[in-house]
């Protein structure tokens, strides 16, 4: 079988690529570092740009034999200028999902190690014990997609109704709103989880290809890790080089601990849309039916009725992830819901009054 032709050109440009994302690195690890009270992440972050060098310098090695050129000095590309100054003024962590995109090593660091714990156990799905978090995360976001339509449109039937006395325009701008919501809602949350799953296989796709181009290198970075997270330097590195004799699994941790990442819970983005869209359908027809079934006098009322009972459900569900009492949590989502219908209905009012 005849091997296929690589131009020279193509795998030159991946290894100035390759050396431009590594000094890219070192930069921003000089950052974090420079600005880091903690002398433990600190340290990582030191041990991390160390690394970045090292790499770098090997891909100058490469284009030094492929005839390249390599600059003889750097200067970071805006963007990371820009995340740079980010970072002295706001500090890491309301930057850590921008980093994790520009494929920064050591975010886990931020995340705190549990207790009494103090070597990590090799993550893998077989043995993760936050397997059911996506379907919590899920039934959660449900909650709150419902408790979106029935606010929404909620106010929506009681500001028109508060402008207009006709039954035929309260009906129809419920169902307007219902729709728009329902619809407007379902395309957002497909985009953003498009998106971020885009993102995430990208990161893991690239850490894949390097894992395969220097595994000791990958190893030796989240033994840093691990380090800066309370284990021992020897012990960290004597669980990374086990991690790597199996690559699914080596993978799996990467990208947990370097990028934050986890790669069984990446999201559907119709899967998304679809719940995002049955969420707030459920929620806005509440207010909605007593509209299409009542007799023209009760249907507002009823609408208000069937929309306060609603807020208090929602609340009430919402304390099984607060903590907090059923009553109380259900009283409160009443008074914030009801409060902004009620002041929609205030404002269709005067409207209505200087229209007419």
């Amino acid at each position: 079988m005849n091997k296929p032709n690589i131009n020279p050109d193509t795998i030159l440009f991946s290894a100035q690529a390759s050396w431009v994302s590594e000094k890219e690195a070192e930069y921003l690890y000089g950052v974090l570092a420079s600005g880091e009270l903690d002398a433990t992440k600190k340290a990582l972050f030191e041990q991390l740009s160390n690394e970045a060098q090292n790499q770098a310098a090997v891909w100058a090695a490469s284009i030094d034999r492929l005839k390249g050129v390599v600059p003889q000095t750097f200067t970071p590309s805006p963007r990371t200028k820009l995340v740079a100054m980010l970072i002295r003024r706001l500090g890491v962590r309301p930057l850590l999902p921008v980093l994790a995109a520009m494929k920064v090593r050591g975010l886990s660091a931020y995340r705190s190690a549990t207790p009494g714990h103090e070597m990590p156990v090799a993550i893998t799905p077989e043995n993760s014990r936050h397997r059911g978090v996506d379907s919590g995360g899920s039934l959660r976001a449900a909650v709150f997609g419902v408790n979106d339509g029935l606010v929404s449109n909620l106010s929506l039937i009681l500001g028109v109704a508060g402008a207009a006395s006709e039954p035929q325009t309260i009906v129809l701008a419920g169902i307007a709103g219902l729709l728009a919501g329902a619809f407007s809602m379902a395309a957002g949350e497909y985009i953003s989880i498009r998106s971020q799953r885009e993102m995430f296989e990208y990161q893991i796709g690239l850490e894949r290809e390097e894992l395969a181009l220097y595994p000791a290198q990958e190893a030796e970075e989240l033994a840093l890790i691990y380090q800066a997270r309370g284990v021992p330097l020897a012990a960290a590195r004597s669980l990374t080089a086990k991690l790597l004799e199996n690559p699914a699994h080596a993978l799996d941790t990467l990208a947990r601990e370097e990028l934050g990442l986890n790669p069984d819970e990446l999201g559907s983005p119709w899967g998304a849309a679809f719940s995002s869209f049955l969420a707030f359908t459920v929620g806005g027809i509440v207010p909605l039916l007593p509209l299409l079934f009542a007799s023209k006098a009760w249907a507002v009322p009823l609408s208000a009725v069937f929309g306060v009972l609603g807020l208090f459900v929602v609340g009430a569900a919402l304390s099984l992830f607060t903590g907090r009492q059923a009553l109380r949590s259900g009283l409160r989502m009443v008074l914030i819901g009801g409060g902004a219908a009620l002041v929609t209905f205030l404002v269709g009012k005067l409207m209505g009054v200087s229209l007419s």
